[in-house]
């Protein structure tokens, strides 16, 4: 075969005549570890395309020393090099550095600072304040969570941010030196005199007390961690840390195991990373502290923070008003669907199954319309796993975990899913028996309004359902070239088994 032939179906090299979204990057230069994170596009939920971390210890010694880490500022530099080229090679700009509290607290920040600026001219770097910190982040927090009501807290390794967050809006913030790097060298190694320093701490801030019988959201690389090891503790069907939610009392236990625990068994616990064993019982301290200082009900785990913080300052008001549970939806559908009409045809065409829907039913169900095509391309072998699984494990950063596991179910039965196959069976935990009729209403809804339209929204617009009475009626105007085949008989048959009802069909014919 000629070599021009293997290659004639093939893009242009270099991608000539495409061109890609926008992208941006940010180096998150902290106590801990150096990360930089490149963000593709200005959408309403953040879709990071790379995220590269670098585990130095900048802080260490900080406290008895009062200076950076002079060993982990010389690899610093050295990868604030490679993250200057990847962020160059893939077209990230604006490119900015946010240092937090290591650089801003060090007698030698000034000169790392400009070592800095002399490695990566013209980018711009921030030493941040603790407030400013603490603003950031709880802007990325609100990008994931709009209407998030109670304390945050985000825990670096020199650092605690604090923010009273009351209806989607953010109020007083504060910092205190009670990272876990800094907060295990304040103890002298030990959680127990880290108990006193960090109640002590926190005791300054009493506004911490509003808090009580609302939500604790949590940030920060330590407290992620905590959260996988208890996941993978109670073998938990979903792999996201993101809004994953324990009770007071969980996390207080967790708290008391990774307090008290030795260190070869804190390294034997599942999900528990290597390089952050020795900071998990501070992590523990500050959190069992803050748990009483707050007086919270639950703690919910974000993993936004600062990083999403300063994407989400770069977004045009209108998009960070947007709700992310739509928009993400919307996002996969414009990706992977056949045609962008048939969304808000089957939200208007399904809505009479459900006339007592609460507002946030009606928003799962209008995004289950705009996911209802995302396996259009996939094998039709694998399609309902696919496309199951695609929804399940999107970046939207909207989504809660009831979210997920309703909207993955509904899309997998919409393509005549079993509803006890293994893989969908995995998340039926996570939903409540109504939210799983309901889901099953909505998967026979929709495939049978792909069964009947092929995904047209032309077609589609020539049928209606209407309940009342114990019967669903699905009625067909005459001569719109619908037809009541066989597969659509048995799929109308099945949605009104759902439901309950019997069914009536109007209107088109019916094969003899």
């Amino acid at each position: 075969m000629a070599p021009d032939t293997l290659t004639s179906g093939l893009p242009p090299e270099g991608g000539a005549g495409a061109v890609p979204p926008p992208r941006c990057g940010v180096v998150d230069l902290g106590s801990n570890s150096v990360r930089l994170v490149v963000f593709e596009g200005r959408g309403r939920n953040p879709q990071a395309i790379f995220n590269e971390k670098a585990v130095l210890g900048l802080g260490r010694g900080l406290e008895t020393t009062g200076r950076l880490n002079e060993e982990a500022v010389a690899q610093a530099l050295t990868i604030l090099d490679r993250y200057r080229a990847v962020a160059e090679a893939m077209h990230a700009a604006p490119l900015e550095i946010m240092a937090t509290a290591a650089m801003r607290d060090a007698s030698n920040g000034p000169a790392f600072a400009e070592a800095v600026r002399a490695r990566m001219p013209g980018v711009p770097l921030t030493i941040l304040s603790g407030e400013a910190e603490a603003r950031l982040s709880a802007d990325g927090v609100l990008l994931g969570f709009p209407r998030a009501d109670g304390i945050l807290g985000d825990l670096g390794g020199g650092s605690l941010e604090v923010v009273d967050l009351s209806a989607g809006r953010a109020g007083e913030a504060a910092s205190l030196s009670l990272g876990v790097i800094r907060l295990g060298e304040r103890a002298g190694g030990d959680p127990v005199r880290a108990r006193a320093i960090a109640e002590a701490d926190l005791a300054t801030l009493p506004w911490l007390a509003r808090g009580k019988d609302r939500d604790l959201y949590l940030v920060g690389g330590a407290w992620r961690s905590m959260a996988r090891i208890h996941m993978a503790q109670t073998r938990y069907p979903l792999s996201i840390v993101h809004h994953y939610v324990l009770r007071r009392e969980e996390a207080r236990d967790l708290c008391a195991v990774l307090i008290n625990a030795k260190r070869a068994a804190l390294e034997k616990l599942p999900g528990a990373p290597a390089k952050r064993v020795a900071d998990l019982p501070f992590a523990a301290v500050a959190l069992r502290r803050l748990l009483r200082a707050t007086g919270a009900a639950r703690v919910v785990f974000s993993a936004n923070g600062l990083r999403e913080g300063w994407y989400s300052r770069r977004l045009s008001p209108q998009m960070r008003a947007a709700d992310p549970l739509l928009t993400a939806s919307c996002d996969l559908a414009t990706r992977f669907s056949r045609d962008l009409g048939m969304p808000r045809m089957l939200a208007g065409w399904t809505a009479p199954l459900f006339p007592d829907e609460t507002e946030e039913e009606r928003g799962l169900r209008e995004a289950a319309c705009w996911l209802s095509d995302v396996g259009s391309h996939d094998h039709p072998d694998y399609r309902a796993e696919q496309a199951f699984l695609r929804v399940l494990r999107q970046p939207g950063v909207g989504l809660d975990h009831h979210a997920r596991a309703f909207l993955a179910l509904t899309v997998a039965l919409r393509y005549e899913s079993a509803p006890d196959e293994a893989t969908v069976a995995t998340i039926r935990p996570l939903l409540g028996a109504a939210e799983l009729r309901r889901a099953e209403i909505l998967g026979a809804a929709l495939r049978l309004a792909y069964t009947l339209s092929g995904g047209t929204p032309a077609l589609l617009s020539a049928a209606s359902l209407a309940v009342g009475d114990g019967v669903l009626r699905l009625h067909m105007a005459p001569g719109s070239g619908l037809f009541a085949g066989e597969g659509a008989q048995r799929r109308l048959e099945g949605l009104a088994l759902a439901l309950g009802f019997k069914a009536v069909l109007e209107g088109a014919p019916v094969p003899g």
